[in-house]
C-alpha cells in the first residue's frame, strides 16, 4: 500500500501569520513509518519527496504514483534511501542490495520499481533528475566524516556525508546525517539559509518522551516546531533550520535545488536572529 500527501510551497509572508497548528500542517511530516506501507510526502519545494517504507519482514514495492504522471516513480527522478532500522534489502533495476542500519542507497534515474524487504525502516528521499547515474550503496564506513562544533557551545557533532560530491555523483540530491555527541544538544549553529536549495530534516534515534525544538522561519521572524522521533521537517529556501534536543538524537539532512555544493550556505549569527 502506498499513500501520498502533497504539500504546496508557502510564501514567507504567509508563514509569518501561521499559528502552531498551521505551521505543523504545512511543514511537519508525521506518521511516515507505518508497518506494511509506503508513505510519501510530495512537496512543491523543488518537487522534493520524503517518505518511509516499513516492510516489517515482508516486502513492499514503490512503482507508479499519480503525482508524478510517469509510468514509474523513478522515470525522471533519483532517490536516496537510508535504513534506520534492522537488516533490510532493496531490489531495483535487476540488482539487490543488503542494507545495515545507517547505510545509504542511491538509485539513479530510470531504476524502475523499487522493492523493500526485511526488517529495515527505510527513509526515502527523491528529487527530479536530468540524467541517469550509477546506483550505489554507501555503507557507514564509506561515508565521509566531518567533526564540527565544540563542547563549550553544546554543538559538538559528527557529520556523515553519503550522497555528496566528495563521495559520489548525483544530479540534485545531497544527503547525509548528523549525530550529536554526548552532552551536546544544538544542531546547525550558527544557523543558515540557502536560497538556491530546499532541505528536509528527519529526526530519529530519540526516546519516545524526547523532543527536538526545531527552529524555522525568516532570520528576523523565527518560529518553532516541537518534533518527536521519526518526524521530518520541510525547510523552504527562505527558512533557517536549527534545533536543540532533549537527549540523544540524529537528524538526516537532504537537499535539492540549483547545485550540489554542500558549503553553499548563507550563515546567520545568533545575534542577528529574532
Amino acid at each position: 500500500m502506498t499513500h501520498v500527501d502533497t504539500r504546496h510551497a508557502i510564501h514567507p509572508d504567509h508563514a509569518r501569520a501561521m499559528d502552531t497548528a498551521t505551521l505543523r500542517q504545512h511543514f511537519l511530516a508525521e506518521g511516515l513509518f507505518a508497518e506494511g506501507e509506503v508513505r510519501l510526502v510530495y512537496t512543491h519545494y523543488d518537487r522534493f519527496v520524503v517518505g518511509g517504507a516499513v516492510p516489517a519482514g515482508g516486502s513492499l514495492t514503490l512503482d507508479k504514483i499519480e503525482e508524478t504522471r510517469t509510468p514509474s516513480f523513478l522515470d525522471r527522478r533519483e532517490m536516496g534511501i537510508v535504513n534506520i532500522g534492522g537488516p533490510g534489502r532493496i531490489e531495483a533495476a535487476g540488482e539487490g542490495w543488503d542494507m545495515a542500519n545507517g547505510d545509504v542507497l542511491y538509485l539513479g534515474m530510470g531504476a524502475g520499481a523499487v522493492t523493500f524487504s526485511g526488517e529495515g525502516r527505510f527513509y526515502i528521499t527523491s528529487a527530479p533528475a536530468h540524467r541517469a547515474l550509477p546506483h550505489r550503496l554507501v555503507t557507514v564506513d564509506e561515508a565521509k566524516k566531518v567533526e564540527m562544533g565544540a563542547t563549550e557551545t553544546s554543538n559538538k557533532r559528527v557529520i556523515k556525508q553519503f550522497i555528496h560530491p566528495l563521495v559520489m555523483e548525483s544530479c540534485q540530491l545531497v544527503l547525509g546525517y548528523t549525530s550529536l555527541q554526548e552532552g551536546s544538544v544544538w544542531n546547525t549553529i550558527p544557523s543558515h539559509v540557502h536560497d538556491r536549495r530546499m532541505e528536509a530534516y528527519l529526526y530519529h534515534g530519540m526516546a519516545p518522551e524526547s523532543r527536538v525544538l526545531h527552529l524555522m522561519g525568516e532570520p528576523q521572524e523565527t518560529r518553532h516546531i516541537f518534533v518527536s522521533n521519526e518526524q521530518a521537517v520541510l525547510s523552504p529556501p527562505w527558512s533557517i533550520h536549527s534545533g536543540a534536543g532533549i537527549g540523544e538524537y540524529t537528524f538526516i539532512w537532504a537537499m535539492a535545488g540549483d547545485n550540489v555544493d554542500y558549503t553553499d550556505m548563507d550563515f546567520i549569527q545568533p545575534k542577528d536572529m529574532l
